[in-house]
């Protein structure tokens, strides 16, 4: 079964088109089989990672770990003792696709 990762963020004022032109040129993760970056609001965006499994998302952490680290300073916190990201993962329960 695929397992997805959802990451919220908001952009600093101005550094949103460097954000997303970094998540557009970057090779995909190892064992992750597609990223869509979806735009919620003016500075807010939603990146959805598909992968092969949890086992492939979970060695991927670290990498993208470091991958956000080198981007904090492009983002904004989201208070309530969240940090500059709000990240969750899971296994698909229901899948569709056309």
């Amino acid at each position: 079964m695929s397992a997805y990762n959802v990451v919220r963020m908001r952009a600093k004022p101005g550094r949103l088109d460097e954000l997303l032109g970094y998540w557009g040129d970057r090779p995909l993760h190892a064992g992750m089989t597609g990223l869509t970056v979806v735009r919620t609001g003016d500075r807010d965006i939603c990146l959805i990672g598909c992968w092969t499994g949890m086992e492939a998302l979970v060695a991927a952490r670290p990498a993208m770990i470091a991958e956000l680290d080198r981007h904090r300073d492009k983002l904004e916190d989201l208070g309530r003792g969240r940090g500059v990201t709000d990240p969750v993962s899971g296994e698909a329960a229901v899948e569709r696709r056309e």
